[in-house]
């Protein structure tokens, strides 16, 4: 047997196997609900960055505020705020001579009882716009929601003194008016509406009264206040056109004649009569 084997099969070597193919890695098992957690965490990712948007924005505002509405502003509230709003306003309005226009006297809605110094105020109930065709429009005053300022030259019956009365003048006046009422609405709480007694011309009673209410003014007390009257109060003459229009536009159409009446049940009542168109 020894004799079959040659040298040449000696040589030959049985082949090696190949070698078995590495096991694919395994797939990596997601916890349940991941999809979930997934959605979760990218809502609380979005809440996170609008929290931050706001606090820039809250800083960016903090940082630059917006403007005041006046420069100056009354302390207190109630008819005391209402008195400084009088003397601080009424310093500021002159006539070419230097001397003040008017005193601008603040009282709560109410009228002398006698005309003795001393005398006691009888309250006014109801402000009533009486207009030719009868429809009255009726409006509940008291002191708490309403306020009356009068407008008093030194000459008689609280005519202006001196000088020469003008349409210049009486614009003036009603610019007066416009801002006594734009301090009170801003800075006097529940008030609601305002009455103001102009100056006659010399030599004849108290005629003309301006009613506001705050409706009436809302576009300018959501605005600087120089942005509706500057800052620096003119001459009758000196009145920029643009504020001449501010102040027509305001006040023209609420200037009445007046008088006063007693309700049935005995309440005082203002009643104000429109001019002629």
């Amino acid at each position: 047997m020894a004799s079959d084997l040659t040298p040449a099969d000696a040589g030959i070597s049985a082949p090696l196997a190949a070698p078995a193919p590495s096991p694919a890695p395994a797939r990596e098992a997601r916890p349940p609900h991941w999809h979930r957690f997934v959605f979760v965490y990218g809502v609380l990712g979005g809440v996170l960055a609008i929290a931050i948007a706001g606090v820039v924005i809250y800083a960016g505002k903090a940082i630059t505020p917006a403007p005041k509405w006046s420069s100056w502003h009354p302390s207190g509230g109630g008819l005391g705020a209402a008195k400084q709003i009088a003397a601080n306003v009424g310093k500021e309005y002159r006539l070419p001579d230097g001397s003040q226009l008017v005193d601008v006297i603040a009282k709560a809605p109410s009228v002398a009882s006698g005309s003795t110094a001393g005398s006691g105020q009888v309250p006014i109930h109801f402000f009533v716009i009486h207009p030719s065709n009868g429809n009255d429009q009726v409006y509940p005053v008291s002191s708490s929601n309403s306020v009356m300022y009068s407008l008093c030259g030194l000459g008689t019956s609280c005519s202006i003194a001196t000088g020469k009365p003008s349409v210049a003048r009486g614009t003036l006046v009603r610019r007066e008016v416009l801002e006594l009422a734009l301090y009170t609405f801003k800075y006097v709480g529940g008030i609601k509406s305002v009455v103001a007694f102009m100056p006659p011309s010399s030599g004849t009673a108290q005629q003309y009264a301006v009613f506001l209410q705050k409706s009436d003014l809302q576009s300018e007390l959501k605005v600087p206040l120089v942005k509706t009257l500057r800052s620096t109060t003119p001459l009758p003459a000196g009145i920029p056109a643009r504020e001449v229009h501010e102040i027509d536009a305001t006040t023209e159409s609420r200037v009445y004649t007046f008088g006063l009446s007693q309700s049935q049940t005995g309440d005082l009542v203002l009643v104000l009569h429109p001019l002629p168109a």
